[in-house]
């Protein structure tokens, strides 16, 4: 059975830092896994999105298909991992809830002021701006997590406070499924 830490959060909260801290920390070790690895790897025509060639409307369903079943196909052949996502759609957890059941999955809410994520955003530049806004008013609202980090504290706490909950923690999530 893998563990996998599932980190939700808005665009621009910490997550892909803070994945990289747990990595670095997390003993056995952890894959790191993302949507964005996707887009900033190459593996997407990003390029045929951003130009109009390819529109990611018709392609965006498939695309989080093929992410969620990767993450299960990782964690299936006992890889822990440490996925990060936006979830924006209540059939993506549906989704991972089914697929990840099998698993140690430890769900962690990743909390972070809308002025700090909006500061970020506009720094980051990589990103339309009012993404971070969208998201936060959106992807915390009727989530159950195991457990909630604040996205402007600092790393090491959060990294603390996640291999805590990962080791010893109850899962209360709902992803949590009994066995």
């Amino acid at each position: 059975m893998a563990q996998v830490i599932l980190l939700n959060g808005a665009s621009s909260s910490g997550k892909s830092t803070l994945a990289r801290a747990v990595q670095a920390k997390a003993d056995p070790p952890f894959w790191h896994i993302s949507l964005d690895h996707l887009r900033d790897g190459g593996i997407l025509p990003m390029d045929r999105f951003r130009s109009g060639d390819l529109d990611w409307k018709a392609h965006r369903a498939r695309v989080f298909d093929g992410l969620h079943a990767m993450a299960s196909a990782a964690a299936d052949a006992d890889n822990n991992l440490i996925f990060y996502h936006i979830l924006e759609e209540q059939v993506w957890i549906d989704t991972l809830k089914t697929s990840l059941a099998g698993h140690d999955v430890l769900f962690v809410g990743v909390y972070c002021d809308l002025d700090v994520l909006n500061t970020r955003e506009r720094e980051r530049g990589d990103r339309p701006i009012g993404s971070a806004a969208l998201d936060h008013a959106l992807i915390h609202v009727g989530r159950t997590y195991d457990i909630k980090v604040d996205g402007t504290a600092p790393v090491q706490t959060n990294v603390d406070a996640i291999l805590k909950g990962l080791n010893g923690g109850r899962r209360i999530s709902e992803l949590h499924t009994a066995r």
